[in-house]
């Protein structure tokens, strides 16, 4: 069953386009995704993310935890840092999920996971919660007692002065505060932080509040943005997609997600694999699929990646997009590691057509 959104009324009086996505009704667009995706390139957009789950790890050991579980040197970060994003491997080093944690303090953090995977997430943590022995620790599925909200754009952080949230200006990438009041609405996490390789600030409040600030924001000058749109935000700067550009049968090795992991962390669910793939090489190599100018088509998952003129297949489209400001289509896949080769000509396979394409490395434009 589809869970109905909190903030559906919000959405529809504002005639947005609801779909499904990771088993929740969403809204997909407003208007039109490129006229959405433009804004936030060059003002500010706000988006509905409350479809992505949240978790609470709390207890006395939960930065000890929380260190055996990511392959990421998160222990000594911050209080009111990002340290991630991180992962979750299973033991072979396939991802699970990736993750962005914010540490509340030295008990207390919070995961930001994909929806999708959130309820594979609990299980994982609860599995190793037991098998670990952390009887003390406390993990909560959060996603239901509060929302979660994103401004981005070069504009967000003009529209926040506006709305008296200067203080959240001033504060650096991947770092946060807690219960602040924005345009008389409480948030309890505000952050610097987003996945559009825009400047950007997410808010995580109870419903109530942010369907009020979502409204305030959009009045305050933001575009009402939905899925699309973002879906085409992050495939222009590289950015993978849960389920279509990483799983579990992909290392952060092959997917080349160099921010998930340190290189000599060593004491972690799959580690010991991860080492083991970055000593092996990759198996298959994630890279940028580029069509020519004004190309429009849209290079899909599951579609075949061929050497030009031949039937030698060297890999597989995972996820793709249009991109407005390159005004062609473009895509992530994974091609055999003997032809990552940046800048070869290749042809991509669209319902018995070949398109001539590129490949290319991220991001596909550059901030």
């Amino acid at each position: 069953m589809v869970i109905q959104h909190p903030h559906r009324g919000l959405h529809i009086s504002l005639r947005a386009k609801m779909g499904e996505f990771g088993g929740w009704e969403a809204p997909i667009s407003y208007s039109s995704v490129k006229d959405e995706h433009m804004a936030v390139r060059a003002k500010a957009g706000v988006f509905d993310l409350t479809h992505m789950g949240r978790i609470l790890v709390e207890g006395e050991k939960a930065s000890e935890f929380l260190s055996k579980m990511v392959p990421k040197k998160i222990g000594k970060a911050a209080t009111g840092t990002m340290p991630g994003p991180t992962a979750l491997l299973n033991e072979s080093a396939g991802i699970i999920d990736d993750i962005m944690p914010y540490k509340i303090s030295e008990s207390k953090w919070l995961l930001a996971v994909n929806a999708p995977n959130r309820e594979e997430d609990i299980s994982w943590l609860k599995r190793w919660k037991d098998e670990l022995n952390y009887s003390d620790l406390v993990i909560e599925d959060y996603t239901f007692k509060y929302s979660l909200i994103a401004l981005q754009g070069p504009e967000a952080g003009k529209i926040l002065e506006k709305l008296g949230g200067i203080q959240l200006t001033r504060i650096k990438p991947l770092t946060f505060m807690q219960n602040l009041t924005i345009a008389g609405r409480n948030v309890w996490i505000a952050s610097r932080s987003g996945w559009t390789g825009e400047d950007g600030f997410e808010f995580i409040a109870d419903p109530k509040n942010t369907e009020g600030l979502f409204r305030t924001l959009v009045e305050a000058g933001a575009k009402p943005c939905g899925l699309g749109a973002r879906d085409s935000l992050r495939m222009e700067v590289g950015f993978v997609l849960a389920g279509e550009d990483i799983d579990k049968n992909i290392t952060p090795i092959d997917a080349r997600y160099w921010l998930v992991f340190d290189y000599d962390k060593t004491s972690c669910i799959g580690c010991n694999a991860l080492q083991e793939a970055l000593m092996n090489g990759a198996r298959k190599v994630r890279v940028g699929i580029r069509f020519k100018k004004k190309d429009r088509r849209i290079p899909r998952n599951g579609y075949k990646i061929y050497i030009p003129g031949s039937n030698k297949i060297i890999g597989t489209v995972t996820s793709g997009s249009y991109s407005p400001i390159l005004d062609r289509g473009i895509g992530q896949a994974y091609v055999d590691p003997s032809h990552a080769l940046f800048r070869m000509k290749v042809e991509v396979e669209i319902r018995g057509k070949r398109v001539k394409a590129k490949i290319v490395d991220f991001p596909f434009i550059r901030k």
